[in-house]
């Protein structure tokens, strides 16, 4: 068994499930804040869809981990190292951007303001994802 491929699935498997987790965080929300909309006969803002949508992006960042992982010929528990690790790190900034998601959502739907705030907030989360992916691929 070459352990060094267990990197790769780890990379995009537990990237994976952080984008699950955190666009499901997320999505319950924006159906939430759609209801509180459609209750007090506001308008239900669109906006909520990319709020549910921004933990994705991790995957994308898993997967492309998993392909420098899978081209390297570096020492195999590093390259197991680096998907588990690596993977961890991006699955957990999804999640909790889906949560500043779900908040962003709420508060969205709730006073109609604040939109780029809440943006640059889901960004400031998302920029862990980027600085392990590019650290990482540096490194192998």
């Amino acid at each position: 068994m070459n352990i060094g491929m267990i990197g790769p699935a780890a990379a995009l498997g537990l990237a994976a499930v952080g984008s699950a987790f955190g666009t499901g965080v997320a999505s319950q929300a924006a159906v939430g804040g759609w209801k509180k909309c459609f209750a007090n006969n506001k308008p239900a803002p669109f906006m909520l869809v990319a709020f549910s949508g921004a933990p994705l992006t991790q995957t994308i960042y898993g997967f492309l981990l998993m392909l420098f992982i899978s081209g390297s010929d570096k020492d195999p528990l590093m390259l197991m190292a680096a998907g588990i690790f690596g993977g961890m790190a991006m699955g957990f900034s999804a999640f909790f951007q889906g949560k500043v998601g779900a908040r962003a959502a709420d508060s969205l739907a709730e006073t109609g303001k604040g939109t780029a705030n809440y943006f640059m907030v889901l960004g400031i989360v998302e920029t862990v994802a980027l600085f392990v992916m590019v650290f990482l691929l540096l490194m192998l």
